[in-house]
């Protein structure tokens, strides 16, 4: 048998100001549209945009 696919799937969250890179997860049920967070860029050091990316 094969096993369901789950909801949760892994994305990769870039720096809007530098090639900072976070890995996180999301649900695709819940969530069906690109993220944006703001959270800490160590290269620029401040907090910046991050969007989801491909």
């Amino acid at each position: 048998m094969a096993s369901k696919k789950g909801n949760r799937i892994v994305i990769k969250l870039k720096s809007t100001e530098s090639g900072h890179t976070y890995t996180t997860e999301k649900n695709r049920r819940n969530n069906t549209s690109r993220i944006e967070l703001r959270k800490y860029d160590p290269l620029v050091r401040r907090h910046v945009t991050y969007r989801e990316t491909k």
